[in-house]
């Protein structure tokens, strides 16, 4: 099992010390990426209402961008959790839990399913919390037909994104289970009464009609870019996983997490997190600093860049292939 040392010779001490620098937010930067994306988000929305007089493909475009400003405020949300953006915890859980609602999100419950993924990525032997369900070729074949057939419909990535990716924010997100915690239960109800609270404000504002032409869509896109966000940060050529005897999160946060490099703009809207290996390295440095601690340090000019469109191809990767070592398709199971 690694112990203190990465498959690049760089112990733990000096990956303390390169990334101490970049750890925990500063007050400032912090309330003003809130504001350069929540009073953004606030004014297309009433454009947006303006627009719907006019017409629908005026609202359009408004949409895609309030889109990307939801999916910013997730960012920031997600920060909020790692405890990376402010020093005081009340005030990153009351900053997390109404961005939160604003994403049709639970901010306990999502975070303590999220803090497991950070625990256990790249784990081949602790799949199945916070992570995109994952086969290997040894697993699928194992399956009867109908299983078989259920895992690719899932895997498909219109049901993935198209489909899956608006029911998990708005269907899922608002029921509980069993195994939930009281604090993560709450979190669910406090999440529904938060976004019941807005939606009637903006129904009796706005209208019924224009708040659902406005939001469902908002939601839609936020989600499709979300979770394909988040699917490419471990699922690409190239990445590794480990059993949990050889599995060690330096290694994994560099190996096995992608350095997706967005076109500058999709970058600022994304919060940065293309720069996920970083983030694995230490959740505890916020999203403005992740990409200053990549180009500052030489150690990081060996992690390899998922270019911007060849990880659109990267959605067709199924399995992963315990003897090669990678990610392959389902029309390579028969040289698996």
């Amino acid at each position: 099992m690694p112990s203190n040392e990465n498959t690049n010779g760089t112990t733990q001490e000096k990956w303390v010390k390169i990334i101490a620098p970049y750890r925990n937010g500063d007050s400032l930067h912090s309330w003003w990426q809130i504001i350069n994306t929540f009073i953004p988000y606030v004014i297309l929305w009433v454009l947006m209402d303006i627009s719907l007089k006019y017409s629908y493909w005026i609202t359009l475009p408004l949409i895609l961008l309030s889109a990307g400003f939801l999916v910013r405020l997730f960012i920031i949300f997600h920060d909020c959790g790692h405890g990376s953006f402010f020093k005081s915890k009340l005030l990153s859980e009351i900053v997390g839990y109404v961005f939160g609602i604003l994403a049709f999100t639970p901010y306990h419950r999502w975070h303590h399913s999220h803090l497991i993924h950070h625990r256990t990525v790249g784990n081949l032997d602790k799949r199945g919390s916070g992570d995109v369900w994952t086969l290997t070729v040894d697993e699928y074949r194992a399956l009867p037909k109908r299983k078989q057939l259920a895992y690719r419909i899932f895997r498909n990535p219109f049901v993935m994104f198209g489909l899956g990716a608006a029911l998990m924010f708005l269907v899922a997100n608002r029921f509980t289970r069993k195994h939930f915690s009281f604090k993560e239960r709450m979190s669910v109800y406090g999440t529904n009464a938060g976004i019941a609270l807005v939606a009637t404000v903006l129904c009796l504002t706005i209208g019924w009609k224009a708040y659902l032409m406005i939001q469902i869509p908002v939601m839609y896109f936020a989600a499709i870019g979300g979770v394909y966000l988040f699917y490419l940060q471990h699922q690409f050529d190239g990445t590794h996983w480990y059993t949990d005897q050889d599995w060690d999160f330096k290694t994994v946060a560099i190996h096995g997490s992608s350095y997706y490099k967005l076109p500058k703009v999709l970058q600022w809207f994304s919060g940065n997190i293309g720069f996920h290996h970083i983030h694995h390295l230490s959740s505890k440095i916020p999203n403005y600093r992740l990409e200053k601690c990549h180009k500052e340090n030489a150690l990081f000019n060996t992690v390899k860049p998922v270019p911007f469109f060849k990880g659109f191809k990267y959605v067709n990767l199924k399995l992963w292939d315990t003897k090669a070592g990678r990610l392959i398709r389902f029309r390579d199971l028969k040289m698996a």
